[in-house]
């Protein structure tokens, strides 16, 4: 169904039908289809209908609203023979115009022409009246209101509204037909039949855009979801607080696609840049500024989102904040890093790289809420880190207060018994008790001496620096046999037996002889073992110990004064390895950890 004017036919090339006038719309026509002939005026409005249809089709294809107004305003004004066309779209009080786009004139003449229409004088008829006005001159219409100083002559005038998804859209304008002739019937047929084709254009481009900018909105909301349960995933088993910051920096820039996003925490009294993701200026990192001179210092004391654009806040990121160290930015948000009513941060984000550089509400909702689950990652490695420098002072004083009674308990009262004997012999001296005397001292210090020797060794073995892992793994086993343990070595590191050039670093050794030492002692401490079972073994990737003993084992969540189990772990985790422990009274306890092989040579290349 198509709209034709009057007496309008097609042309004999194609399958036509005469007009049956529409009970529901008297501009309107039903064609039943057959094969006519036609004139010269017929040929030019079939022409021309064609003509609409293929840019119709092209206009329909297109789904981006601002496209498909300005395919129209094109279209218009080449099927009217137009110099100059106009579509003006009507604002939501559908009283005047809120756009006006035009084909003809120039940006020069646009400017010199200055404000655009609203829709008063001869363009408000048709917002008044919507129906299609063709004037000889525009001028003497009793509505004219005259034309700006440069504004180009225009005489000649055709109005048709355009009407999307049942509701006003707009007007096309067409002025100064070429050659000077009047808009003849036909042209406004081919117009309105044109702004009938573009009214459907318009309202599916209307519902696409909404439909797109729902799924963007919803895609963007489950990117922020994703997001969340990331970082919760990937901080779960992390405790490391230097590795929780950079997770958290590169996944919230990515989640609002920031060009920079930096965490800002205070640090003695400073402001510390604790980590960052993207365009950053080298060694930024690990800066630190005036606490006054940052915009996460009024972030922190409100707990409140703010916004870079605001005045106050910009000067102070560009003169003495993050500015001062070449950072440099035209929007951002400033997001706190909140748990349980304190801020332990504030994630700091910069301009946005699409549709940017200001960030959107939606932005800063979804910010807010990775940020706060990014806050209990963080505090959480605060506490953990909290708890660990407190057993490593507690563990701390424990070796001293041990070291302490022994000196005190063994070495000291032995040299104060010797020291009262030599007094004796002195008061009273004798050959034969000289001799005696001596010969005692001398076996005291022998003993003493192993003692403090065996202090020594507990403390750092030699061997351990000087001979490697293995020996002062096996050494450790020797004086664990001394105690009255039985225990079953079997070592195979690659570097011992010839497979590698080098020895592992000094870190990775220390963390084989500790881990041994810290199990061999609960073995012996704790659970009453008589027999221990040591493996360790290396392949090309890792080091692998399993410990086993047959004590009666122990409860692995109770608290204890000791430091054993948490000092295997930490470890373990310092050279970025993994430590599991099962115990049971029957089965007694074995331990495995998987420790990545650190080769010296690597380690000094890297």
């Amino acid at each position: 169904m198509l709209r034709w004017a009057d007496g309008a036919i097609r042309s004999h090339w194609a399958q036509n039908a005469k007009p049956e006038k529409n009970q529901g719309n008297p501009r309107r026509y039903n064609w039943r289809w057959c094969r006519v002939s036609a004139g010269p005026r017929d040929r030019n409005v079939a022409s021309g209908a064609f003509e609409v249809l293929e840019v119709a089709r092209g206009v329909l294809l297109e789904l981006d609203l601002d496209v498909v107004l300005e395919r129209v305003v094109e279209a218009a004004r080449q099927l009217s023979g137009a110099t100059y066309a106009a579509l003006g779209v009507l604002d939501e009080s559908r009283g005047e115009l809120e756009r006006f786009i035009t084909v003809g004139i120039d940006a020069e003449t646009r400017r010199q022409i200055g404000d655009l229409p609203r829709g008063r004088g001869v363009l408000g008829e048709l917002i008044d009246h919507p129906e299609t006005l063709r004037l000889e001159d525009v001028g003497a219409h009793p509505r004219s209101f005259g034309f700006p100083p440069e504004h180009p002559p225009m005489t000649t005038f055709l109005g048709v509204p355009v009407v999307a998804g049942s509701e006003p859209f707009g007007n096309l304008y067409l002025t100064e037909k070429v050659g000077g002739e009047q808009f003849s019937e036909e042209d406004a047929q081919m117009v309105e039949l044109l702004a009938e084709f573009a009214g459907v254009a318009i309202d599916h481009a209307r519902r696409y855009s909404r439909l797109d900018a729902r799924h963007t909105q919803l895609q963007r909301t489950v990117d922020g979801l994703d997001a969340t349960v990331q970082i919760a995933r990937a901080l779960g088993g992390q405790t490391d607080l230097g590795r929780i910051l950079d997770l958290v920096s590169k996944r919230g820039r990515a989640l609002v696609s920031a060009r920079v996003l930096v965490i800002e925490r205070e640090n003695g009294g400073q402001m510390l840049i604790a980590a960052g993701a993207g365009e950053l200026p080298a060694g930024l990192v690990g800066q630190h500024m005036d606490i006054e001179d940052s915009v996460a210092t009024p972030v922190l004391r409100t707990l409140k989102t703010m916004r870079l654009e605001e005045s106050p806040h910009r000067a102070r990121f560009e003169r003495n904040g993050l500015g001062r160290l070449g950072v440099k930015a035209a929007a951002g948000l400033v997001v706190p890093l909140l748990f349980r009513g304190k801020g332990y941060g504030a994630l700091i984000a910069l301009d946005r790289l699409v549709d940017g550089p200001a960030f959107t509400a939606e932005d800063q909702r979804l910010l807010e809420a990775f940020a706060a689950s990014a806050a209990t990652a963080v505090a959480t490695a605060e506490s953990v880190e909290a708890e660990r420098s407190r057993q490593r002072l507690a563990a701390a004083e424990q070796e001293r207060a041990r070291w302490a009674r022994e000196l005190h308990d063994e070495t000291l009262q032995n040299l104060a018994s010797l020291r009262l004997a030599l007094a004796a012999q002195l008061k009273n001296p004798t050959f034969d008790g000289a001799i005696d005397a001596i010969k005692d001292a001398a076996a005291q210090l022998e003993l003493d001496m192993a003692t403090l020797r065996s202090l020594i060794t507990d403390l750092r073995p030699a061997a351990l620096d000087d001979l490697g892992a293995e020996a002062a793994i096996r050494d450790l086993a020797d004086r664990a046999r001394g105690r009255g343990l039985e225990v079953d070595l079997a070592i195979d590191l690659a570097y011992e037996q010839g497979r590698r050039k080098d020895r592992h670093t000094s870190e990775l050794e220390t963390a084989l002889y500790r881990i041994t030492q810290e199990a061999l002692t609960n073995a012996i401490k704790h659970g009453n073992a008589s027999r221990v079972a040591i493996e360790i073994e290396e392949d090309q990737s890792n080091v692998r110990i399993t410990i086993r003993d047959d004590g009666d084992g122990f409860d692995i969540t109770a608290e204890t004064a000791g430091f054993g189990l948490v000092g295997m772990r930490e470890r373990a985790e310092l050279v970025h390895g993994t430590i599991d422990i099962e115990t049971s009274a029957e089965a007694g306890t074995t331990i495995r950890a998987t420790l990545p092989s650190q080769p010296r040579s690597l380690a000094l290349s890297a």
